[in-house]
């Protein structure tokens, strides 16, 4: 375990069973606009939508299936640059234009055969409520809506688009391990290889 990092977060200093919480996810699942990216949508002239995702997020994303916690993005919006994103991860559980995200959910669940307080829900906006309530633990970037705010379990130091799932990600392998032994793996050539 990696304490140093963890006694950072007053939330686990006041609930410590959040370490426990976070050491026996499964499965992460993450919302896009406002948690993978920073919520902006630029359009080009021709009326194309751009994203920008943080690079240090697709290490987290990558990274978690390695120590056994699938990943999946259930995710309001639908774009050809999203899909590339999610192609590139090898996001194996994705699910664009779901306006029902606990059907979602619910869903996916019952395909990985996962029990629900093994699961943690990152997001940052109302429609994110549907899910928070039905899983192990919420978590929201630092410049959630304030209703979502009030809702989550722990609230990241980061906001949306700037590292917050790497930040998810390093608490939930430093409630199981030294942050250094986590990475190593990410420090492998064979790390940055395509998947197909």
């Amino acid at each position: 375990m990696d304490t140093q990092l963890l006694s950072q977060y007053h939330e686990i200093s006041e609930d410590p069973s959040l370490i426990e919480t976070l050491r026996s996810v499964s499965l992460v699942i993450f919302d896009v606009d406002g948690v993978l990216t920073d919520g902006g949508l630029l359009y080009s002239e021709s009326g194309e939508c751009i994203k920008r995702f943080n690079v240090k997020d697709g290490v987290a994303m990558k990274l978690l299936p390695k120590w056994g916690v699938e990943v999946a993005v259930i995710t309001a919006k639908d774009s050809a640059p999203l899909h590339k994103r999610m192609k590139d991860l090898n996001v194996k559980h994705f699910y664009p234009g779901c306006h029902d995200k606990a059907a979602a959910f619910t869903e996916l669940k019952s395909k990985l055969g996962v029990e629900s307080q093994t699961v943690v829900y990152i997001g940052d906006d109302v429609i994110d409520l549907q899910v928070m309530p039905l899983v192990g633990m919420s978590i929201c970037p630092n410049d959630a809506h304030l209703l979502v705010r009030r809702h989550c379990d722990l609230t990241l130091k980061a906001a949306g688009g700037t590292g917050a799932a790497r930040e998810l990600a390093d608490l939930i392998l430093a409630a199981r391990m030294p942050l250094e032994d986590a990475y190593e793996l990410a420090m492998q050539p064979a790390f940055e290889a395509k998947e197909n």
